[in-house]
């Protein structure tokens, strides 16, 4: 039956494919600097950069490719509620359906991580050239793909998948039939327990590199970054986990100028975001994290380079060079994957909605109202993912400037930010618009029918 679903439905599991098989190249490709630090004839300050670029960037990446892949994972088990609930209607057991879905979910991991290796080796090489040309790996040292590289890449991708559908089926498969039918048509916004501690775990972990940023790392230079640049991250993640309760106010804020503006497509948008905080959370994550990440990483580094140098830092200026590349690196790997994966998740998202369209459109919806009520659900979206995010950086960016230059506010230009927040908008508004225009292309009736 997993085969026949995926035969079947290969566009229902897009989404899932395409951050597993970015998820799979990113961890690929910074993995196989362990293995070309471990060939033959590389000296130890090459073998040092590529083990520290494995283990701070890659480790960095697979944090975030966790949190995508099963952030799609748990998108897509919830959007298929009513056909395991029917399932059990019809006489299969929790553990049919449970294996099914896991199934389903090894799977896409191992195709989407079999097809990620080519462009993950070349992934690997483009890095080592990087590091080749900017003198902080010999270039003599060669380039090697291999078991760390699979072993690491591979591993990691099908744990995220098997690990994501079976937690996400799990509260499903425990309901009876008829609590399960109910439970796909009427949507509980209360997050579980585990998820409510894991965020608060995460948002403590940023605040406490924050704090150890701006105390003991004060007057140590660049040293700084070791607790700075981890502090965003964290933090973003837990504000991101936190996204069924943090949509809320946002969407009371916006409530009235969106329903005085947009008419009916403005009341059907925030009655849609409120009634659908589960859904509107997956599409929320994606966007924390570019945000959060991007304005924390750019502004520290903006931060150090206005900032003089420190006689007592453990880094030698020399060295300078090589921590900005690492930071540019860990900026582009990582803002280039969440907005990807801004991108699949709200495609993936409003196509699901074709059923929904088509019967707002048989009651007497016209398409452009239709595409306003999307519209102005990416603005609430984009409101709500831009302000986290935010938010999240300021656990990074403040304690730098304190720690670095003894001010509080950072004394760079606003241009990084505005850059950073347009593009979140802009990558939230055209992803729902887009795949909106595409879901009502089909007649209604047909649409319904599906």
């Amino acid at each position: 039956m997993a085969l026949r679903t995926l035969r079947h439905r290969t566009g229902g599991f897009a989404a899932s494919f395409l951050s597993m098989f970015l998820g799979a190249t990113v961890i690929m490709a910074f993995a196989a600097m362990l293995d070309t630090a471990g060939g033959a004839g590389v000296d130890d300050v090459s073998e040092e950069t590529l083990v520290t670029m494995a283990s701070v960037v890659g480790g960095w990446g697979l944090v975030i490719v966790l949190a995508a892949v099963v952030s799609t994972m748990t998108l897509s088990v919830r959007q298929r509620a009513s056909e395991m609930a029917l399932l059990k209607s019809v006489g299969a057991t929790p553990f049919q359906i449970g294996r099914m879905i896991v199934g389903e979910a090894a799977v896409v991991g191992v195709v989407a991580s079999l097809l990620a290796v080519s462009l993950a080796a070349g992934g690997g090489w483009f890095l080592l050239e990087m590091l080749q040309d900017t003198d902080q790996v010999a270039t003599s040292v060669d380039y090697a793909f291999g078991p760390a590289a699979l072993s690491i890449g591979i591993g990691v991708t099908m744990l995220a998948a098997i690990g994501g559908a079976a937690a996400t089926a799990r509260r499903t498969l425990r309901m009876r039939a008829k609590d399960a039918m109910t439970a796909a048509a009427i949507e509980s916004g209360r997050m579980s327990r585990k998820r409510v501690i894991a965020a608060i775990v995460f948002i403590a972990a940023g605040i406490n590199c924050g704090v150890l940023t701006a105390t003991i790392f004060d007057g140590k230079g660049i040293d700084a970054m070791q607790t700075a640049g981890q502090a965003s991250i964290w933090f973003s993640i837990g504000l991101a986990l936190l996204g069924p309760v943090l949509v809320r106010p946002v969407t009371a804020l916006l409530a009235g100028p969106l329903r005085l503006v947009g008419g009916s497509s403005g009341y059907l948008a925030v009655e849609n975001v409120r009634r659908r905080t589960q859904q509107m959370a997956g599409a929320l994550m994606p966007i924390i994290l570019f945000t959060g990440i991007a304005t924390g990483t750019l502004y520290m580094q903006s931060i150090e380079n206005g900032a003089p140098p420190v006689a007592g830092s453990s880094i030698p200026p020399d060295e300078a060079q090589a921590i900005e590349t690492l930071n540019f690196v860990v900026i582009g790997m990582l803002s280039v994957f969440a907005a990807i994966m801004v991108i699949n998740t709200l495609v993936a998202t409003t196509t699901y909605r074709r059923r929904e369209f088509g019967q707002q459109r048989l009651v007497g919806s016209t398409p452009p109202q239709v595409m306003g009520m999307v519209g102005m659900e990416g603005v609430v979206l984009a409101a709500a993912g831009v302000l986290f995010g935010s938010i999240g950086s300021i656990v990074t960016v403040f304690p730098y400037s304190l720690a670095r230059t003894g001010e509080l506010l950072p004394d760079t230009t606003l241009a990084i930010y505005l850059g950073i927040v347009s593009t979140a908008a802009l990558l939230t508004l055209a992803s729902c618009l887009g795949a909106a225009r595409k879901a009502i292309r089909m007649p209604a009736v047909q649409a319904v029918a599906v």
